[in-house]
């Protein structure tokens, strides 16, 4: 019998419990072995509930019995998730968790010390939810050089975005929405700031590069500035808004991170993924793209995700699981010195002045400019973002909206 105990009994550490009480059959088949829910560590009691009786409060009770081999931490933040985790794994015990922001902070080190006792630290349910991108990357792409990942990586600003476009809805009126279905939490930071899909961003480029990567020195926007204009002129240009998590490792093998709103072609693989939908898509050198699709986040698919991870640390006792990247830092790519092409709105008034910044004339032809109401919209031409920026700040006022293409 492989014990295993859960760290949280909330929504997700739940769902670990259900998966597994559900599908023990199945789960126990794939390991050789039962796979039993020990002890369940939470500060509350639950009376009545099933599981009530395997309730404890104090986490060494988990850390001094031997017979548990596999802990699932699923409580979130960086404090006792972080203590735990790291007494579970140096007294040789895997974790598995859904912790993005534990990973993306602190990955390296647990990762490390994952090898040195001989045991696993695995995180697929920190990226994606239920799709299986992280395994997906360490096995099925092992012949290949990653050169790019794009993906919609946060369900919250996801369906914001999908209604604002669909139903003409004005941004903090599809949050609130967002607050009462509670796909975005009271305090919608981490998820509308970028903050979220910054840290899975990074956990995919240190996957994609094997290499250490800082979620502090990736560059992150946020969709708060995204207006009903952008939108507008969005349909008028056949085109949609996504916020993209976007990694590109290049020739020289220097890494380039970015998280913030695009407009894509509306053929665009990511386009068409709504609502809290996730998508990733994984380009190799030699295979091209391959599109991952599913659900990012919720109970069950989350908690599926975890409880895989339990399947390889059990059927892996004794050894560690390859997972994970070298404590070598990534070089990473100065943003400001990439070139691309923006979208730009300003008042009609001013159209034939901003437009002339960066094209040197005025003619629309030239830059599919078009105009919406009292606002004219167009393309630039491609462009560093530092001089970018530069143009934006002279032209100060003049400029309503900004988006970058993909």
């Amino acid at each position: 019998m492989v014990n295993i105990a859960v760290l949280g009994y909330g929504t997700v550490g739940s769902g670990v419990v259900e998966v597994i009480g559900r599908n023990q059959e199945q789960i126990s088949g794939s390991v050789g072995e039962e796979v039993f829910v020990k002890y369940i560590l939470d500060l509350r009691d639950f009376p009545g509930d099933i599981y009530e009786d395997r309730v404890i409060h104090d986490f060494n009770v988990i850390l001094e019995d031997e017979e548990v081999s596999v802990v699932c931490e699923t409580m979130g933040g960086v404090g006792a998730a972080y203590r735990f985790t790291k007494e579970a794994l140096g007294a040789g015990k895997s974790v598995c968790t859904s912790n993005k922001e534990l990973v993306a902070r602190h990955g390296t080190e647990l990762l490390a010390l994952a090898a040195e006792k001989h045991c696993s630290y695995m995180f697929e349910a920190s990226v994606g939810g239920g799709i299986p991108i992280l395994r997906t990357i360490q096995t099925s792409f092992t012949a290949e050089r990653i050169v790019a990942i794009t993906g919609i990586l946060n369900g919250t600003t996801n369906y914001i975005l999908s209604k604002m476009e669909t139903e003409h809805a004005d941004y903090h009126e599809v949050l609130k929405q967002a607050q009462e279905l509670g796909y975005a939490e009271r305090n919608p930071e981490a998820d509308v700031e970028g903050y979220d899909t910054c840290r899975k961003t990074a956990i995919l480029a240190a996957l994609a590069t094997g290499r250490a990567v800082d979620s502090e020195e990736i560059y992150t926007e946020g969709i708060s500035a995204v207006t009903l204009a952008d939108f507008e002129f969005a349909a008028r240009m056949n085109r949609r808004i996504k916020l993209l998590a976007c990694v590109r490792v290049q020739e020289d093998g220097k890494l380039l991170a970015m998280v913030a709103p695009f407009l894509l072609p509306a053929g665009h693989s990511l386009a068409a993924v709504g609502d809290v939908f996730n998508a990733v898509m994984v380009t190799g050198n030699m295979l091209g793209d391959t599109l991952f699709y599913g659900r990012g986040a919720g109970k069950l698919p989350t908690a599926s995700a975890v409880a895989a991870d339990v399947v390889d640390c059990a059927r892996s006792q004794g050894r560690t699981v390859m997972c994970g990247w070298s404590e070598q830092k990534a070089a990473m790519v100065d943003v400001a010195e990439i070139k691309r092409r923006f979208f730009v709105r300003t008042h009609a008034a001013t159209a034939e002045a901003v437009e002339s910044a960066f094209w040197g004339k005025f003619d629309a032809a030239v830059s599919e400019g078009v105009y919406c109401g009292e606002e004219y919209g167009f393309f630039t031409p491609m462009i560093k973002e530092k001089d970018f920026e530069k143009k934006c700040g002279e032209l100060g006022n003049a400029i309503s909206g900004k988006i970058r293409l993909l």
